[in-house]
């Protein structure tokens, strides 16, 4: 079985990718950041029907995307910008999310920026997250009215920043993968399965914050980041990787409850890793297994008093299985690149690409009415 991955907003998000080296399983859930905000339903759009659900539909072919060009968007990092790492195909960028019973409203970066002047959103969570981060950068600057928008970048570890000056809009990444804290003692790295609060003071500020995990809790070896876990007064050498992870989110959800108001593999056989796959999964389902982790977080949000709206993407990501970067991304050498059922990355997402269509969602879901 591979190992699994894991994305949460005036929304708040949770997106869980799940399977590493196998596409991106994923669910976004929106609550208010405020205490004491109206509560949000469950976006939708109204259509010919009385409404519809978002995240049930299919990917059509549409000649007028990608929604920007790599080469326009100089934030992206080598390891998300294909084209320019030698990809020789292009078809993966002409495709667009069509839900069943309505269309997706068309990106309206400048509308949006106006909206959130002067507001912070924040991403925080893995590279995952970066992806999604460095995608929603390069559509709001692709599509500011202004040739060459006002920006600054502020680049730091755990927390970086890119600001649109003109609308005072700000576009931060904070770096935490578990989301719960990591302390260092005597030298050691323990994982607090039970306190968040030293990375919840970096987004107190946040107007809407996006938090994606998963991934790293299955990690072992060399790509484990912790030596211990602490849960109360006790330290694990380890434990049951879905136990501790839902100990872990169930920190996380006790912070939103304190703070915040509401709101596998692919079928085919010949398709082992992401390499090579230029077209999109056909059809409206994907077939693979429900994965352990996303049962984790329904019985989390089942158990908030505040619980989030459950906004479902994992099938139109799973069915993108041509959007993965694979051995087009900026750090492999010749060798690794003639070996890509070892050295293919189909974790994270080409851009543009998949992230676009989450942000739109995303945005969309901000924009829907309470």
């Amino acid at each position: 079985m591979a190992l699994t991955h894991s994305t949460l907003s005036l929304l708040l998000l949770l997106l869980l990718h799940l399977h590493a080296f196998t596409p991106l399983s994923a669910v976004v859930i929106g609550v208010r950041r405020q205490k004491g905000g109206h509560h949000r339903r469950r976006p939708s759009l109204e259509a010919n029907q009385t409404s519809c659900n978002l995240f049930e539909g299919s990917w059509v072919r549409d000649d007028s995307y990608p929604l920007y060009e790599s080469s326009a968007c100089p934030f992206i990092d080598p390891e998300f910008d294909c084209q320019l790492f030698g990809r020789p195909d292009s078809d993966y960028l002409k495709f667009k999310w069509k839900p069943i019973n309505c269309d997706l409203p068309r990106f309206d970066g400048v509308g949006f920026l106006e909206k959130m002047r002067g507001k912070t959103i924040m991403f925080v969570g893995d590279s995952l997250g970066r992806n999604q981060w460095q995608s929603l950068i390069c559509m709001l600057y692709s599509s500011s009215a202004e040739a060459k928008p006002a920006t600054q970048m502020i680049k730091g570890d755990p927390l970086s920043t890119f600001k649109f000056l003109d609308y005072g809009v700000s576009l931060s990444f904070y770096r935490a993968p578990y989301l719960v804290d990591i302390d260092t003692i005597q030298g050691k790295r323990i994982l607090r399965l039970d306190d968040i609060s030293a990375n919840a003071n970096s987004w107190r500020g946040a107007d809407v914050l996006s938090f994606n995990s998963g991934h790293w809790w299955t990690h072992k070896g060399a790509l484990q980041g912790w030596d211990y876990m602490k849960d109360g007064p006790s330290y694990y050498a380890d434990m049951d990787r879905l136990v501790a992870f839902q100990r872990g989110l169930t920190t996380w959800s006790n912070w939103v409850d304190a703070n915040v108001d509401r709101t596998n593999e692919w079928s085919d056989p010949v398709s082992k890793n992401c390499y090579g796959e230029t077209v999109p999964v056909t059809g409206l389902n994907y077939s693979g297994v429900y994965p352990d982790q996303m049962r984790v977080v329904l019985g989390v949000i089942k158990s908030m008093r505040n619980p989030a709206n459950l906004l479902d993407i994992t099938t139109l990501s799973e069915l993108r299985k041509d959007g993965h970067p694979s051995i087009y991304s900026g750090d492999l050498n010749p060798s690794q690149k003639a070996n890509p059922d070892r050295s293919a990355d189909c974790s994270h997402w080409c851009l543009p690409g998949l992230p676009d269509t989450w942000n739109q969602l995303f945005l969309t879901s901000l924009s829907s009415p309470s």
